[in-house]
Formats: C-alpha cells, sequence, structure tokens
C-alpha cells in the first residue's frame, strides 16, 4: 500500500499517553477512551535519539525531519483518525545503558512504540528490549546490518551498511571479475567493512583484498603507495578521525586518485570539507543530500525543515520516513503492537527519497541510494548527483 499525502489528509494522527503500569504492555490494544474511529484516544510515541554527545548532530537532523514528517502525515493535525499522537523524547547521548534506562521508563508509562537512535550499538540494545516487552521499534539513522532481521518487532526507517556497499560496486559497470581494495585503519570499523564489501562485491565476483593502516600511523604515502602499486579495479576507502584529511592529501599526491577509480561514503554537509585537494577526483556513493531526489515529498520535507530554521541534511529522511511510518501503524493496528507489526510488513510509501519498501521477511528498507561527486562553489564544495542507484539494485540480502 502506498501513502501519499492525499491519503492521509483525511485521517487524524496519534499517540497516546498510556496509564502509568509497572509492567511491559503487551500486544493488546491499550485501555482508555475509544477515538471516533474506534482506536485509543492519544498514543504516545518514545522518540530515544542523542540529543547531546558526539552523534548530536545526527539526531537533530532525525528529530527535525520526524516532526516534519509527522506534520505532512497528519496533515498539521497531530492525529490519525481521531486518535492524538503525543511524542516524548528521551536523550540517549549515544549510550547503550542510557538508551536502555529510557525506553525501559517509556515502557514503564504504557508506551509501546519506540523510535529514533542514531548508534548502532544503541539501536541493538533497544531492539533487544523491544523483543523482550513486545514493543514496536523503528530505528532511525543506524546502520549495522545486524539490526535488519533481529526480530519480529524492530524496523528501520533508513539504510543499512550493505547499501551503501552495494552502491559502491556500481561504480564499475561489471563487478564480475574485478579487483577491489579496502583501505581502512585496523580496527573493528575497517575490519567489519572488509568483511562487508568481501561479503557483498565478493559475492557478486570481484577479488577482494585490503590495505589496513594501524590507527596510530600518521604517514600515509607508503600505503597509498601500496595500493597503487596492487592496481586494483576499485578502490574503496572506509576511514573515520582525525587523520583523514593526512590520508586524502597522501592518496591524492601519490596519484592514486587519477589512476584507479576511489569510491567511499558522503557523510552530512560538515564533511563536505574535509577532503581538501581530494574533493574532485572522489567517487562518493550517497544514502541522501537534499538535491539529490526530485519529488513532492522530498520538496515538502526540505520546505518544512527550513521553515522550522532547521537544515535538511543526511539523515533527514530517516526522520520524515519513521513519521510516516507511525502513522501508517497506528492508524491500521489501532494501540495492538501485534497489528501494527503486520501493517508494517510489506508497506509501500512515498518518502523523499521516493519509493520505500518495509521488506516482510526481515524489515529492511527498499531504497534507492545515490552516486555523488563534490564539486567547487563559491569557495566551498557541494555535492552534485552523479546517478541513481535503483532501490533493487542494492537491495541487501534478506536476513535469516
Amino acid at each position: 500500500m502506498r501513502v501519499t499525502k492525499k491519503l492521509l489528509l483525511g485521517s487524524v494522527a496519534v499517540t497516546a499517553a498510556l496509564a502509568l503500569t509497572a509492567c511491559a504492555p503487551t500486544a493488546e490494544a491499550p485501555s482508555g477512551d475509544a477515538s471516533d474511529g474506534g482506536g485509543p484516544a492519544e498514543v504516545t510515541v518514545g522518540i530515544v535519539t542523542s540529543e547531546s554527545g558526539p552523534l548530536a548532530g545526527y539526531g537533530k537532523q532525525y528529530l527535525d525531519a520526524f516532526n516534519a514528517g509527522l506534520d505532512y502525515a497528519t496533515d498539521g493535525t497531530g492525529e490519525i483518525d481521531g486518535t492524538t499522537i503525543a511524542v516524548e523524547n528521551r536523550d540517549d547521548a549515544g549510550d547503550p545503558d542510557k538508551a536502555v534506562t529510557a525506553v525501559k521508563e517509556l515502557i514503564g508509562e504504557g508506551v509501546n512504540i519506540i523510535a529514533g537512535t542514531a548508534s548502532s550499538g544503541v539501536a541493538l540494545a533497544v531492539a533487544e528490549q523491544a523483543e523482550q516487552n513486545k514493543v514496536l521499534y523503528i530505528s532511525g539513522p543506524a546502520a549495522a546490518d545486524a539490526i535488519t532481521g533481529i526480530n519480529d518487532y524492530t524496523f528501520r526507517s533508513g539504510r543499512q551498511s550493505a547499501q551503501d556497499v552495494a552502491t559502491a560496486g556500481t561504480f564499475l559497470e561489471d563487478i564480475e571479475g574485478k579487483t577491489v581494495t579496502v583501505f581502512a585503519q585496523d580496527n573493528a570499523f575497517g575490519q567489519g567493512n572488509v568483511a562487508a564489501v568481501e561479503a557483498i562485491l565478493g559475492g557478486q565476483g570481484a577479488t577482494v583484498n585490503s590495505v589496513l593502516v594501524a590507527e596510530d600511523v600518521t604517514e600515509f604515502t607508503p600505503f597509498a603507495q601500496q595500493v597503487l602499486a596492487g592496481a586494483p579495479d576499485l578502490v574503496f576507502v572506509a576511514w573515520a578521525g582525525a587523520t583523514s584529511g593526512a590520508m586524502w592529501q597522501a592518496m591524492s599526491q601519490q596519484g592514486v586518485l587519477d589512476e584507479i577509480p576511489v569510491v567511499t561514503g558522503l557523510g552530512d554537509s560538515a564533511t563536505f570539507g574535509a577532503y581538501g585537494e581530494a574533493s574532485e577526483k572522489i567517487n562518493f556513493l550517497n544514502h541522501y543530500f537534499p538535491g539529490a531526489p526530485d519529488n513532492d515529498v522530498n520538496t515538502a520535507m526540505i520546505e518544512a525543515i527550513e521553515e522550522a530554521g532547521g537544515t535538511p541534511d543526511l539523515f533527514s529522511p530517516d526522520g520524515f520516513n519513521a513519521a510516516i511510518m507511525i502513522v501508517h501503524a497506528i492508524q491500521e493496528g489501532q494501540g495492538d503492537v501485534d497489528a501494527m507489526v503486520s501493517a508494517l510488513e510489506g508497506f509501500e510509501f512515498e518518502g523523499p527519497k521516493g519509493t520505500m519498501t518495509v521488506r516482510a521477511g526481515d524489515h529492511a528498507l527498499i531504497q534507492e541510494m545515490y552516486q555523488a561527486k563534490l564539486v567547487a562553489q563559491d569557495g566551498t564544495f557541494v555535492p552534485e548527483l552523479v546517478d541513481t542507484v535503483s532501490a533493487d539494485d542494492v537491495a541487501p540480502a534478506e536476513a535469516k
């Protein structure tokens, strides 16, 4: 079923503050007066995400867009079919323990819909609580593949790492028989990216090798030379932290960016100036930037966020999608958790990135991705769309 604004205009949105109780809510509909549409008069949605800490910027992107999405999906009424949607925000500061405490408190107050989370560690911890307490959970920007299919109660409103890696492979016309080098730090993050590229691009017929660099290294020339000497068909860079600038400078100066296609992920707008002289030579895979999609929903989201004083960015679609999914779940499930889960499985709707599909089997969110480049403009760098990658071409393997 595809949700459009027209469909939602005649509806009224939801969320209910339920009676305070010492035990977790069951899958039964909450008690309280019924709305005119037969559902609860009010439903409360608990939003748990980073409002402080290292991922606070991502949390703000999500929250600004969630508010815009809730307004969009309910035509500004904050209700759906006579059920009022209340929202209670909690700051997890990127800490799984704080998130679990917040979720337990919300559940104790009768909340049976939780959303948010920018950190994958937080999302995995909250997903465990969702299963234990039988509440609906819609994860946000957290990208870990392990979130998909983790349990029956957990969904996601953003992309996952496998979609990033699959998008990297689209920079080669045919991946089979090609050699891909992963250039990364020798830590859990880098090793995880090597494993993902081996699983996804290796599974498509590529030969995958890696150049891993110790985290305390500050001179990257020999490693850039090692990448160049291997003469791969594609280099996938997975890097984070303060040494990024020096790493990209070495890759540029050693000619890697001139000789071999190099792909990495394009982050939020705060990172656009971080690549220095390498900026216009890198191929970027991308989840979202405001100029990538061209549709009415994206336009509506951008306008709403900007009118509220915010700035649309990398994770804006995740918040907007979450609001649409929650409104649909409440409308169809009328407060019953199992019914809300069933309503979201296979749900197809129009989001800022176009058609989104919740895969019924594992709750992956199937969506298009983007190829982008950075171009110099007025003394800074701005993203420009190179190509749109179809949702089916980067759909992750179904989690078992």
